[in-house]
């Protein structure tokens, strides 16, 4: 039905007002509709808090019996933080449900639909299933894969650099790229780095945006425990995981002593096993994983597989063929050890332009 579409995509339009501030929580948007009009409408703000269908029964504007309720992920049906949303629609008395795409979630999994069902609701699915499945790839890729959904920035100069042979790289791109990229790292879970960036810039790992975002969690990879005890991070709010495959107990106390919360996990070749850590991430709850790493790190999650999209801001500048590249692979001896990727979005970001690939 015509109607379903536009009150749904009302819905979803709901949902995306919560991008910076639901995680690890689903990104979820309600609409409550009754004789054609809408007579509530919610969405799902921070955990622990009511989720979207909650919020649109509380602020329905009339009687709520005999209404449809338009919601982009499938109302839950167990006690977490809240209790199940699926028993208040169906103790207000919901006619009709309409729903973009059922939960990935093990714990309700269709259970929701299914008590709806049984109270004598009627249920409709997959209602811009794509656009809601879109809006929580990250939640959708931790609750079906185990690990996060995994982007990678990049920002390179027209030929192909990321820095100067001397590893100066303050500024390739411009200061709206740059704000770009705080955007994406708000909507994320955690940003993640490797030791040898850490050493080199010193970052923060912060989202500094204009408005108002849950602040990702800062993940190092250090396989040797190399962490500088006065980093910036240590001047931060927040949590910062140090993730190493080194058992060095010494080194870990004095990271643990400065607020770093210091994890061991499994090595493959000397190295962090990065699936381990893939997997790691995922048991911390982060569906949304934004990786500003440099070309050792790069290469790595290239050849693993581990990167869903790749965002690459290019400057219309030229840094010689002496400076670093964006990935450190071994030499190919055939076009056919080539990498491909495929293009999914370019747009223009101030000067430069934003690539993505997957």
């Amino acid at each position: 039905m015509k109607t379903d579409l536009i009150f749904m995509t009302k819905a979803l339009q709901l949902a995306e007002r919560g991008r910076f501030t639901t995680q690890p929580n689903p990104r979820v948007g309600c609409v409550l509709v009754k004789d054609g009009r809408i007579i509530g409408e919610g969405f799902h703000e921070r955990a622990g808090q009511a989720h979207a269908e909650i919020n649109a029964l509380k602020k329905a504007t009339e009687e709520v019996k005999g209404a449809t309720a338009y919601v982009t992920l499938e109302p839950c049906s167990h006690h977490g933080r809240t209790p199940p949303c699926c028993d208040a629609l169906i103790q207000a008395g919901i006619k009709r449900l309409v729903i973009a795409m059922m939960d990935p979630n093990p714990l309700v999994a269709g259970r929701g639909l299914a008590r709806c069902k049984d109270a004598g609701i009627e249920v409709v699915c997959d209602i811009l299933r794509e656009d809601a499945e879109k809006l929580n790839r990250g939640f959708i890729s931790r609750m079906t894969k185990n690990r996060p959904f995994v982007q990678s920035k990049i920002a390179m100069s027209l030929d192909g650099q990321t820095a100067l042979a001397n590893g100066e790289s303050q500024w390739i791109t411009s200061p709206q790229a740059r704000a770009d990229v705080h955007s994406f790292r708000a909507q994320s879970g955690a940003v993640l780095t490797g030791i040898g960036t850490v050493l080199a810039d010193n970052p923060s790992l912060n989202a500094r945006v204009p408005f108002d975002c849950v602040q990702p969690i800062r993940v190092v990879l250090d396989s040797t425990l190399q962490m500088p005890l006065n980093s910036k991070m240590t001047t931060l709010n927040g949590r910062t995981l140090i993730l190493t495959c080194s058992k060095n107990e010494q080194k870990q106390d004095a990271l643990k002593q400065v607020g770093f919360e210091v994890y061991v996990l499994p090595e493959l070749n000397g190295r962090l096993d990065l699936n381990a850590v893939m997997t790691f991430l995922a048991g911390q709850e982060i569906n949304n994983l934004f990786v500003e790493a440099g070309a050792t790190l790069n290469a790595a999650l290239l050849e693993a597989g581990l990167v869903d999209e790749w965002l690459i801001y290019m400057a219309s500048c030229v840094l010689g063929d002496k400076s670093r590249g964006a990935f450190a692979l071994p030499q190919f001896q055939s076009m056919t050890e080539k990498k491909s990727l495929r293009w999914s979005d370019i747009r223009q970001i101030g000067a430069d332009l934003r690539l993505m690939l997957v």
